[in-house]
């Protein structure tokens, strides 16, 4: 080899008959790929530092910067069931008080209905006084708007977008995100609760019955009407969705017991009224409310049977995409 081709090739020349050392080529090795098993307590591993420069500490040294607060420990491993679905309940609760539109339907205009029946003569009614008799009526209403209306265009709107399709790919399991809408929904309904209940005590309300038997009623009421919901947004374009949740949300209030007594439409009318899961909730807060009773039979075996059906249709039929 000439001397022009050896510079050419970056080896150093030689003189003629002596050997030239071969050059070896040691792969780089990243702390990543060095195992607990290849380092010893007598070891040193090198870490190139921001400048270039080699930084060598010893293996005990570098196990307890890793273990040190702070310090990015990734773990592939999935959260928990109960953490995701936790995690998803309160990233619904957010969005959804975020939401003025959803925060109207869902407090403020029950608080508006509560006060101005209670208040004005909008309606006949004998026997008790009129907070007494609307206050049952409108925390049914409270429940309707919040786990059927709301939940359905918010639903009906998430399907559309494919909100629902990516989250149905997560390690979030789709019973959890069904689950964590469900929490969400209970979450809401406690504020509302809470600001009609100190409403109509300012009002001159006076409840009676057991907490638990109103509790057992509103928790089945909400199981209805989340499966009823899920039912039309899974089956039902987003547009058709808000009309007929819309829609469905004022004949109920009309029918229902809500603020017209069941007895002014008949009796052949109110027997089947009755059967209805809105009536069945307003006669079966209104016992426990005004009238003190334990547990009203009746009204938890309806609203039982229909939470049922319902979220068995819902499971059957709810379309993700």
């Amino acid at each position: 080899m000439t001397a022009p081709a050896a510079e050419a090739a970056g080896a150093s020349t030689a003189p003629v008959g002596t050997a030239v050392p071969a050059v070896t080529t040691v792969p780089a090795v990243s702390v990543s790929d060095v195992t607990a098993s290849d380092v010893t307590a007598s070891d040193s591993v090198t870490v190139s530092d921001s400048t270039g420069q080699d930084a060598t500490a010893p293996a005990p040294q570098r196990s307890r910067l890793l273990a040190s607060p702070g310090a990015f420990r990734p773990d592939p491993r999935p959260a928990s069931a109960a953490r995701m679905v936790l995690a998803q309940a309160r990233l619904e609760t957010r969005l959804l008080l975020r939401n003025a539109e959803q925060v109207l339907l869902a407090i403020v205009i029950p608080a508006l209905m509560l006060i101005a029946f209670s208040a004005e003569p909008l309606g006949t009614v004998t026997g008790t006084s009129r907070i007494d008799y609307f206050a049952p009526g409108i925390i049914g209403a409270a429940v309707l708007s919040t786990a059927f209306t709301s939940q359905a265009i918010a639903t009906g709107f998430e399907r559309r977008y494919g909100v629902l399709k990516r989250l149905g790919a997560s390690p979030l399991p789709r019973w959890g995100l069904m689950l964590g809408k469900s929490l969400s929904i209970l979450a809401v309904e406690c504020v509302q609760l809470a600001l009609l209940i100190v409403i109509a005590l300012l009002m001159g309300w006076s409840p009676h019955g057991s907490p638990l038997a109103v509790l057992l009623l509103i928790a089945l009421g909400t199981a209805t009407f989340s499966g009823l919901a899920l039912l039309l947004a899974g089956s039902l374009r987003a547009e058709a969705t808000l009309a007929v949740a819309n829609f469905v949300f004022l004949i109920f209030l009309a029918i229902g017991g809500v603020v017209v007594p069941l007895d002014k439409f008949g009796h052949g009318a109110q027997s089947a009224l009755q059967y209805l899961p809105i009536g069945a909730l307003t006669n079966g807060l209104r016992d426990v409310l005004q009238h003190g009773a334990a547990l009203p039979w009746g009204p938890v075996g309806i609203l039982a049977a229909w939470a049922v059906v319902a979220i068995a249709a819902a499971a059957k039929t709810f379309k993700w995409e």
